[in-house]
């Protein structure tokens, strides 16, 4: 045994005590957002768990439900989403919780109370559990108006009042990306630990990319500006190579990697999407605020993606987001449009 090689193993930042150094930073807290942080965590490490046996445990396959979006429920978002909820009220930090498997919000039970409201989206891209594809949970955290009676306005906030956002994806490793206001950091579980380590600190997007992330089969629904940045993508007019294309088709993974290399990621608003496909809440929201504190920034088509104000817990919303120049540029596509 190399005792010097453990020894340092256990010097290293656990995501446990990274959110406590954060705390520290905030003499007035009592501690309530990291215990509903540590929940989260917990809830994300049992899905890993889940998700790595699924094809042994015969979680695979449709549960013959179907949920709010008309999307046939596999059994794994059925079990994630019972984890993630059982999570967040066990904590008795949550007071409201919006879940994009549930139709209605879920308002906690008063002995259970706090002051926090959670947004999730427990198992995105679930269509892609069966060939091995990256999925994944998002979050989004807001604090309540008032304290005693949370309604369903304590979550139809704009994004740029959320405390707090990131995800955690199961793939090859399984990572865990968050964003408490001041920075964005990443960690991977160590499963001989389990343990989530700092292996990201401080990720910044660069500043322009050379990959673009679209579904290109909706191509011939797609408004001007979009039609008019992916050919300008594939085709540049001013002498620079063209991006290369990479879709993945489950958010987390394609945010992932464009957080990571730079780019930009696109579901834009089309003839047969008109609202655009991803969630307000709980997809637009955690994401377009982790990409902003990483440096880049996200954009609706019309406007900033964070002062988006939702008018119901499952609304959808265009999204272009990604490194800083490359959505600048789709911005002014956008703006010369409305002139013209």
């Amino acid at each position: 045994m190399d005792h010097e090689a453990d020894a340092f193993r256990t010097d290293l930042m656990t995501i446990t005590r990274f959110v406590l150094n954060e705390q520290s930073k905030h003499p007035e807290s009592r501690g309530d957002f990291s215990i509903l942080l540590s929940h989260i965590v917990l809830g994300c490490k049992f899905v890993c768990a889940a998700v790595n046996k699924a094809g042994l445990a015969k979680l695979i396959g449709l549960a013959g439900e179907t949920n709010v979006q008309g999307e046939e429920q596999k059994k794994l978002d059925v079990l994630s989403n019972e984890v993630f909820v059982k999570a967040l009220v066990s904590s008795g930090r949550t007071c409201i919780l919006v879940s994009e498997e549930d139709e209605e919000a879920i308002i906690v039970e008063p002995s259970k109370r706090g002051k926090y409201c959670v947004v999730f989206d427990p198992l995105d891209g679930s269509s892609n559990i069966d060939c091995g594809v990256s999925i994944g949970t998002i979050f989004g955290i807001y604090m309540i108006k008032d304290g005693d009676d949370p309604s369903l306005e304590d979550v139809l906030q704009p994004g740029k009042n959320m405390l707090a956002a990131g995800y955690c994806m199961y793939g090859s490793s399984c990572t865990f990306v968050l964003s408490t206001g001041s920075g964005v950091n990443g960690f991977t579980l160590d499963p001989s630990l389990g343990e989530f380590i700092l292996t990201h600190p401080d990720i910044k997007i660069p500043k322009k990319g050379k990959i673009y992330s679209v579904n290109e089969g909706n191509a011939k629904n797609w408004d001007g500006p979009t039609a008019k940045f992916v050919e300008k993508c594939k085709y540049p007019t001013d002498g620079s190579s063209a991006k290369s294309l990479r879709y993945i088709g489950s958010m987390v993974a394609d945010v992932h990697r464009t957080l990571l290399y730079g780019g930009v990621f696109l579901y834009p608003a089309d003839k047969k999407s008109p609202d655009g496909k991803l969630r307000v809440l709980y997809e637009v929201f955690p994401m377009s605020f982790l990409m902003e504190q990483a440096g880049g920034q996200s954009f609706t088509g019309k406007i900033r993606s964070l002062d988006l104000v939702p008018k119901k817990i499952h609304e959808r919303s265009p999204i272009f987001l990604g490194s800083y120049d490359d959505v600048e540029e789709i911005k002014a596509l956008y703006a010369a449009e409305e002139k013209a």
